[in-house]
């Protein structure tokens, strides 16, 4: 069964990659029942659409659409058919779409570069590989973070254990902070990172060093337009998408896999977001 969820999952990604490299003017921001494109029946979450494409929603379905440009979203409910336009969607009179203005935009670069990884991902997993032990550190350890007050967090075999945390900037001898840890996770107090700065950080248990983690932190106008941006729990589920393609496109990238693995936890009927995660 695995392997053939595996399949299907690799034959929907490989599609929407496909579609993310037709310069589409908008894309699918969610999906629920019975959906199709052109004919192909359930298009993945986040492919791109073009000029002139039909959508049919079926009965008590639902999709729902962004614009790249303007960020206006159309929701598309069944059932009923829909034209893609230059700048709208239109449908029958008896089922015309509800349209939202978002200050939402996103470009066809980070569209591609989500449908690509998460292709190979699955590609990957479908041939399987060798396991191999996970990390000590976990976060933050590669890319751009989100955040100057971040919640440091390893892998800990005895709870109560407790190791020594070292921060540094990069090209400087005197740490940052350094303190004492358990727990697998300690938050960093206010005010000690500064914005567009690289760091390094090491965990000491009984005097080893067990992980070393390297990161840098966003300009300032980026940190201000994240936080401005950043969507409530009870905000719509696409707000929370678009959120997530923009710490992506920041380069937060681990930030991104742990918003998507949240959204494939609360929408287990689009497996590909559980892709995207990886």
């Amino acid at each position: 069964m695995k392997t053939i969820q595996r399949t299907f999952l690799a034959i929907v990604l490989a599609a929407a990659t496909a579609a993310f490299g037709a310069d589409g003017i908008a894309f699918i921001t969610n999906i629920r029942g019975e959906i199709s494109v052109d004919g192909n029946v359930r298009p993945a979450l986040l492919s791109e659409l073009t000029r002139g494409q039909k959508i049919v929603v079926g009965r008590e379905s639902q999709a729902a659409v962004m614009y790249i440009t303007s960020g206006k979203e159309y929701i598309l409910r069944g059932p009923a058919d829909y034209i893609v336009k230059d700048n709208e969607i239109v449908g029958s009179a008896a089922m015309p779409p509800v349209t939202r203005d978002t200050a939402w935009r996103t470009t066809n670069q980070v569209l591609a570069q989500v449908g690509q990884t998460s292709a190979a991902s699955v590609r990957m997993r479908s041939i399987g590989k060798p396991k191999v032990a996970e990390p000590v550190l976990i976060y933050p350890t590669q890319g751009a973070i989100a955040t100057l007050q971040p919640t440091f967090r390893w892998n800990a075999d005895n709870a109560k254990t407790q190791g020594e945390l070292m921060l540094l900037a990069v090209g400087q001898e005197k740490p940052v902070h350094k303190a004492k840890a358990s727990g697998g996770a300690y938050k960093l107090p206010a005010k000690l990172l500064a914005p567009d700065t690289e760091y390094v950080w090491t965990l000491t248990v009984a005097g080893s060093e067990v992980g070393t983690g390297k990161f840098r932190t966003l300009a300032p106008e980026a940190l201000t337009r994240l936080e401005s941006r950043r969507p409530g729990e009870k905000a719509d589920f696409s707000d929370r998408l678009l959120f997530t393609l923009m710490l992506q496109e920041m380069g937060a990238v681990q930030e991104a896999r742990e918003s998507w693995s949240r959204l494939a936890q609360e929408r287990s009927d689009l497996p590909e977001l559980a892709a995207f995660a990886k």
